[in-house]
């Protein structure tokens, strides 16, 4: 019988070694993609690549699987020439698989302390945002990031030590919108494998390697020895994630009922119902699952606002929510204005800021409503001044006698907390002219002896 030399014959063995261990895992990445991720065949994918072992491992699965992909590099500046350095092999590493690249140099620290943002969050920020530039520019459908599961492990920790409620175990999302993360089901250690087994080379981050952060501090002093006391620690957790998703899935159902009952929608804003969620079990469970989206986190304020007194309120990053008698109202934050009150010369034929409003000469008198008056000319005293209304405020409604306190009409109106501080009034002199949107003035309406007739339209949001 034919016996190969012990050399050749290690050397296949090797050889075959490698082969079983390169196609091992771009074969789960395959059947991952088509049994979870099919919507990514034959369409263009951006991988956000650092350098890192993990992005570079997730280029090169996707030039394996034949995937249109190309590469996108965040150089940060925060670490001098090494981030400089990262930004060149990441280009190499394009021109090597011939796929189109694009880098972006970011000036985080300046950006984060504008912002008020911790850098982490900055660069986050920072870089989604170029994300979604290029995908919009340059057609592509996705953005892949190589996130694994001993990210998703960390996270994990990161939100149980910081207190989080069940949707903060689900850990990360594999999709979210245009985001994807092909690798969560793949570990730390098979993707160092496939790298070293397939030759591959990437870049280290020195910074990695410090615990000044707690997500270092939980990857190296943490979460090694607990996978060494737990077997499958990784792979329990996984499981355990699984049965989360699901019971969240039963939670994101209930809510949707919930929401139905207790929510309205109020053109822009929302009320929710006090006394019906007062009336159902785990109220405050259920304002953090409704409120959530908001971005609101302070969860002891929110629940005695069902008990506070009218006008009290909480804010979120981006929303207020405002007691208002039977109701909380839930508005977007405006964004900041430096346009208070604004002059209106005469001749003016339309303003965009801070309310869209129209003037234009009418020659006759028509049926108005509550976005169009139509005013006497030679009652005005020019510049006319459009402001917020404020407290003190009167004037004559069109058809009645006597005046009323602006604070009143709203009263009668029923007007919301929130719906008063939309307000705008037209003034002339001291006087007012129209509560914008609502109201003329008695004392501005076109009468029989009216010569110049001005017409005036508003334009709401």
């Amino acid at each position: 019988m034919f016996q190969l030399g012990g050399c050749l014959a290690l050397e296949l063995q090797l050889f075959w070694v490698f082969l079983q261990l390169h196609s091992k895992m771009l074969n789960r990445f395959k059947k991952h993609i088509e049994h979870r991720l099919s919507f990514l065949t034959d369409k263009k994918l951006l991988i956000a690549c650092s350098g890192g072992v993990d992005s570079v491992v997730l280029a090169h699965l996707l030039k394996e699987s034949g995937f249109d992909t190309g590469l996108a590099h965040c150089n940060f500046f925060l670490r001098g020439s090494e981030s400089d350095e990262d930004e060149k092999f990441v280009d190499e590493l394009a021109k090597k698989y011939g796929i189109p690249f694009f880098s972006e140099t970011f000036d985080t620290v300046k950006y984060a302390e504008t912002k008020k943002l911790s850098t982490q969050m900055a660069a986050r920020e920072l870089r989604y945002g170029w994300f979604d530039e290029l995908l919009k520019d340059f057609n592509y459908h996705y953005v892949l990031t190589a996130h694994h599961a001993d990210d998703d492990l960390e996270t994990f920790l990161i939100n149980l030590s910081r207190g989080t409620g069940l949707r903060g175990l689900t850990g990360i999302q594999e999709v979210n919108g245009k985001l994807v993360r092909p690798l969560l089901s793949f570990s730390r250690e098979e993707i160092l494998r496939y790298a070293k087994t397939n030759e591959l080379y990437w870049r280290e981050d020195s910074s990695n390697a410090k615990t000044d952060y707690l997500r270092n501090k939980l990857r190296h002093n943490v979460i090694p020895p607990y996978k060494e006391s737990i077997k499958n620690a990784l792979q329990n957790f996984r499981k355990t994630q699984r049965n989360l998703k699901g019971s969240r899935a039963l939670v994101d159902d209930y809510i949707t009922l919930i929401y139905n009952l207790v929510m309205t929608k109020v053109g822009e804003d929302y009320e929710i119902n006090i006394q019906k969620i007062s009336e159902l079990p785990n109220t405050q469970e259920l304002l953090y699952e409704l409120l959530h989206p908001f971005g609101f986190s302070a969860w002891d304020d929110i629940s005695e606002l069902l008990t506070a007194q009218t006008g009290k309120q909480v804010f979120s990053p981006t929303h207020r929510l405002v007691k208002d008698r039977d109701v909380l109202l839930l508005n977007a934050v405006a964004a900041d204005s430096s346009i208070g009150e604004l002059n209106i010369s005469e001749g003016t034929s339309e303003i965009k800021l801070p309310i869209e409003l129209q003037f234009e000469s009418a020659e006759h008198f028509e049926i108005t409503n509550a976005n169009t008056v139509f005013v006497d000319k030679d009652g005005l005293y020019y510049p006319l001044l459009l402001r917020r209304w404020n407290d003190g405020d009167v004037f004559q409604p069109f058809g009645m006698k006597g005046k009323k306190k602006l604070s009143k009409f709203f009263k009668d109106e029923k007007l919301s907390l929130v719906a008063k501080e939309k307000v705008w009034v037209l003034c002339s002199d001291k006087s007012i002219v129209w509560v914008v949107g609502m109201r003329l003035d008695e004392r501005f309406k076109v009468s029989k002896k009216t010569k110049n007739i001005i017409r005036i339209d508003y334009t709401p949001n």
